[in-house]
């Protein structure tokens, strides 16, 4: 693993937040000033490829990047579009019996007004 690389993996490992590309790249400049915005861009893809990083795909706002690989949900929040976990189980076995087929996969995404939009 290139240091430009780890450099990168441990700031969405450290981080409590979703961040995107701009951010991660914001904090990687502040330890690594050579570092370059491809640089962090071409890392994430190769990360998400690799799994080693959970890609969460935003229609109309930035990727953003999560350092729990293991399937698991979001809410968004529709005003500041910032990204969290949601606490809730795998909803696959659910989702067959209802369906009445097998799910290969599905993406949940719970949009909503985060605490600080909130007010």
């Amino acid at each position: 693993m290139t240091q430009q690389r780890k450099i990168i993996y441990d700031i969405i490992c450290k981080s409590p937040l979703h961040m995107t590309a701009e951010q991660i790249y914001a904090e990687a400049k502040r330890m690594r000033p050579s570092i370059a915005m491809g640089t962090v861009y071409r890392n994430l893809g190769l990360m998400a490829e690799a799994g080693e990083i959970l890609r969460i795909e935003m229609p109309g706002r930035p990727d953003h990047f999560d350092k729990t690989v293991a399937p698991h949900h979001h809410c968004v929040c529709l005003k500041c579009g910032a990204v969290s976990d949601v606490p809730i189980p795998d909803l696959t076995e659910l989702l067959e019996k209802h369906i009445g087929s097998p799910v290969t996969g599905y993406d949940l995404t719970v949009h909503v007004l985060c605490e600080n939009c909130k007010e």
